[in-house]
């Protein structure tokens, strides 16, 4: 994450492309290999770096005071 890109959201290597679009494209109903091919900038790596952080964001508890 970083500050000045897409607004601090989550991106994949420092690309403007946001963790949650990869995630969307797989909602969506894409496989892995046809969200490479609409992003072509990515790799498959990259989809499968993309599910294990969004696993790890809602598994990591939050505490409330």
């Amino acid at each position: 994450m970083d500050a000045a890109l897409c607004g601090g959201r989550p991106c994949v290597r420092g690309m403007r492309i946001r963790v949650s679009d990869v995630i969307d494209l797989l909602a969506a109903g894409l496989t892995p290999a046809q969200v490479v091919e609409e992003l072509p900038d990515l790799e498959p790596d990259d989809v499968r770096a993309c599910l294990v952080f969004a696993s790890r964001r809602l598994n990591h508890p939050t505490l409330v005071a």
